[in-house]
């Protein structure tokens, strides 16, 4: 007689309260990567998220893990801050003046140098969403140049360091006391981006590929 095969068994979604306690993880995560630095205990993690260890380790089994999903998560979530502006007004001066303030918002600049510091830079999933983003401000980019928008000698890179930069805490600075000014700096820096441009930039734009180098 043939032998019958099992049916295969169909793959289950994670349950409504799983996928809660996954985001409250991430989210308990990014707070104290932020305030402690990357090498804060993971029991201090999960007390905050209000999950046992057990829950925290069966969603992430080591600490990179949880470190590369806080660092993707905030990247997609500023992405889609500039989407959702772009699909609202079609403005593209104001999908990146979105971005940049999102990036603020989700303390892109505290986060991302955990990237070089704690685990492999080229792991599919980071490279896969820092892909999207590179690629999205280039996109709204391009379209602010060729409406007259944005001045055109500056480069994502320009971009990319300034969001970094003004909305990173000065040394001895907490994160907290700094978020008053951070919103009022990278403004000023938005509308140096506007075209027409009052004065020539020194040296050449930045490129992705520049920021990549060591």
């Amino acid at each position: 007689m043939p032998t019958t095969l099992p049916a295969p068994r169909k793959a289950t979604r994670p349950r409504a309260d799983a996928l809660r306690n996954r985001e409250r993880i991430v989210t308990a995560a990014r707070e104290m990567f932020v305030e402690h630095g990357p090498d804060v205990p993971l029991d201090e993690i999960a007390r905050r998220a209000g999950v046992g260890n057990a829950t925290v380790y069966r969603n992430f089994p080591d600490r990179d893990a949880l470190v590369r999903e806080v660092v993707c998560s905030v990247m997609e979530r500023t992405v889609a801050a500039a989407q959702a502006a772009l699909a609202e007004t079609g403005d593209a001066f104001e999908a990146l003046e979105r971005f940049v303030h999102a990036a603020a918002d989700e303390r892109i600049s505290a986060l991302c140098p955990m990237v070089s510091s704690t685990f492999d830079q080229n792991h599919p999933d980071l490279e896969a969403v820092r892909e999207r983003c590179e690629g999205l401000v280039e996109e709204v980019m391009d379209r602010a140049k060729a409406a007259g928008q944005l001045r055109p000698d500056v480069g994502v890179g320009d971009v990319l360091i300034a969001a970094a930069q003004l909305s990173r805490p000065p040394a001895g600075t907490g994160c907290l006391s700094i978020d008053r000014f951070a919103h009022r700096h990278l403004q000023l820096f938005v509308d140096g981006l506007r075209a027409p441009a009052r004065s020539d930039l020194p040296g050449t734009a930045p490129t992705v590929e520049d920021l990549r180098q060591p």
